[in-house]
């Protein structure tokens, strides 16, 4: 039986959703009946499709009798968990031959590391990029060659964009293949605890940097809980990934097999059952809600708040913060995963993973099952977990990674610090909190927050970057109990950048006894601490929020319990006040310029912060 609350959100997003829903299937059904242009295209169009093919391929893709594949890389050997992407092209293909198929490289996504670029220039391109790649795959898919679509990406924006792009050819079969983090480091309580040492000039640069390459150290995702992994749980709750695969360590034989068998699994769709399920089929309303539900109950990425209303609204699925509220109340926190605990995904993975997350889920009425995904109906599939086949004489072709198969998750979890049934939850409730009162609305990540430290009345402190709170706490002025207001931070802003810079500082205060808390217009994201946050504030203050007309002193109440953000001035006093904005004229540096007309066009935080407007 579905949950009375569960039920209750799912049928008002889609009496919502009704309109702009019926918009989208209508596009995809037309688009789903049009010729596939490979079948007349002309002959100096193929030759350009197939000019730098082998003479093996340049044949099938002349014959047109079998399924050509697209590959969406967002490869570099930059960043650690795009780095395994570099051999997946050729395994995709290795596969597509033995069926007498093809598969391209169609294009490459940028992705940007917001590790990279926090507390820099660089930072205010992130959330940009996730529409810049977008329209990379567009533009990638234009070439209207392909019968089906594998989507390579990991990190934060890249995987939203990935979606929301692959969206608007939602008429093929799209699978997501994940690359896995890397190994587990040192744990991650002591990185935090570092970061807070070299905050408060007790530990050298040396020191501190030591701590984070023994963090940061290889191939893979990060292991904390960011929005990374928490992408990785989004895309196989909503049935994108294979069943367990996400969080399976790159450069391992599982790895390699579940690569294998996911582009067995397309292939077998197109050319055997021919019933592969469009992404358009998959991503619906009931999807979103599942998504939803993992995001809340792991304590995932604040910043879903932003992704997940855009990536629906590409499908025609229209979602608010609300909705996410409501689901809170009933949706049980099952996982403790830094920041919100100790242990890393890798932890998580061991102690039951994914499969005995959504089975748990399931079975206690909080996912739809209702739902289509990429190896068929339902969710049955994905309460289980991938395994190598033991018997090797299956193999037919060495060069090949070996067979998986799929077994029965753990009947109970392997370690209930980090991961534990619907009966017995960390918290009754979920991750996150809408904030609502006379500064607008924004999201707070109650579950890394502890119980004493959820509720704040302070004098607020009033800056315009965190590298001017960080000044104020090097000069000592910051030893008292008070509420950061950071503005001028939003999209139409500055891109709304993350401000993690703010968390070693702020921790290190709270952990000297003082009350403090952070009410902003920018981000926090997938890594917001221990410190109370009030996050994605909207209006922001370039738009005319309140938040711009905060002064130093005033009192501001943040109660994450109750969802209250409140300002204790008058709306006499507010009406007298003038917005103080500091930022004038253009944003130049580090590309910045470029993306102008991304800041004028942008919408606000809670309707996804995006550039486009889908209808």
């Amino acid at each position: 039986m579905l949950h009375p609350r569960i039920k209750e959100v799912t049928e008002r997003v889609i009496e919502r959703s009704k309109a702009s829903r019926q918009a989208y299937l209508e596009r995809m059904a037309y688009a789903k009946k049009q010729t596939r242009v490979r079948a007349g295209i002309g002959c100096g169009n193929l030759a350009h499709v197939m000019a730098a093919c082998s003479s093996s391929d340049k044949a099938r893709l002349k014959a047109d009798e079998q399924p050509n594949i697209a590959i969406i890389n967002s490869y570099n050997d930059m960043l650690s968990a795009h780095v395994p992407y570099k051999d997946y092209p050729d395994l995709i293909k290795a596969v597509a031959e033995k069926y007498d198929a093809t598969a391209q490289v169609a294009g490459g996504v940028p992705a940007m590391c917001d590790g990279v670029t926090q507390g820099r220039d660089g930072m205010e391109l992130s959330l940009f990029s996730r529409d810049v790649i977008a329209m990379s795959t567009a533009v990638a898919l234009s070439h209207d060659v392909f019968d089906g679509v594998l989507c390579l990406g990991v990190c934060d924006k890249i995987v939203p964009g990935l979606l929301i792009g692959s969206l608007s050819f939602g008429h093929l079969p799209v699978f997501f293949l994940p690359a896995g983090p890397m190994q587990s480091g040192i744990p991650n309580k002591e990185k935090a605890r570092v970061r807070q040492k070299f905050a408060q000039g007790l530990v050298s640069r040396e020191e501190l940097l030591e701590a984070e390459s023994a963090s940061y150290h290889s191939a893979g995702t990060c292991t904390f809980y960011g929005t990374a992994n928490s992408n990785q749980m989004l895309m196989e709750i909503m049935g994108l990934h294979l069943p367990g695969s996400s969080f399976i360590n790159p450069y391992t034989e599982l790895r390699d097999g579940l690569t294998a068998n996911a582009v067995e699994t397309m292939l077998q769709q197109l050319i055997e059952s021919k019933s592969a399920n469009t992404l358009g089929d998959i991503v619906s309303e009931k999807t979103v809600i599942n998504g939803l539900v993992g995001l809340l109950a792991t304590g995932g990425s604040t910043n879903h708040a932003i992704h997940l209303v855009a990536m629906a609204k590409a499908a025609g699925v229209e979602i608010n913060w609300k909705d996410m509220a409501d689901l809170s109340e009933v949706v049980p926190l099952l996982t403790r995963i830094y920041p919100n605990g100790s242990a890393d995904v890798n932890h998580f993975q061991a102690a039951g993973g994914m499969g005995f997350l959504m089975r748990e889920l399931r079975d206690a009425g909080f996912l739809h099952n209702d739902v289509k995904t990429i190896v068929g109906d339902g969710l049955d599939a994905y309460t289980k977990e991938p395994r190598i086949k033991q018997d090797l004489t299956i193999m037919t072709d060495s060069t090949l990674p070996c067979k998986v198969e799929w077994v029965d998750c753990p009947a109970t979890s392997l370690d209930a610090e980090v991961l534990r049934p619907v009966s017995d939850p960390f918290n009754k409730q979920g991750g996150l909190q809408l904030l609502t009162g006379n500064l607008g609305k924004a999201v707070i990540k109650v579950s890394a927050v502890a119980e004493q430290h959820q509720v704040v009345s302070a004098p607020a402190k009033v800056f315009s970057s965190q590298s001017a709170l960080q000044q104020a706490f090097a000069a000592g002025e910051l030893n008292q109990d008070f509420i950061a207001v950071i503005k001028e931070q939003g999209p139409k802003a500055k891109g709304m950048p993350e401000l993690h810079k703010l968390t070693p500082v702020m921790a290190t205060l709270q952990d000297q006894g003082f009350k403090v808390a952070i009410v902003t217009d920018g981000r926090m994201s997938g890594a917001s601490g221990k410190v109370p946050a009030a996050i994605h504030l909207a209006p922001e203050a370039v738009e005319g929020g309140i938040i711009a007309k905060v002064r130093d002193g005033d009192l501001i109440t943040l109660d994450a319990p109750k969802g209250v953000l409140k300002l204790h001035v008058s709306d006499e006093e507010l009406a007298k006040r003038e917005l103080e904005i500091s930022q004038t004229g253009m944003t130049y540096g580090t590309g910045r310029e470029l993306f102008a007309g991304f800041r004028n066009i942008v919408s606000s935080a809670d309707l996804g912060a995006s550039s486009f407007g889908i209808e």
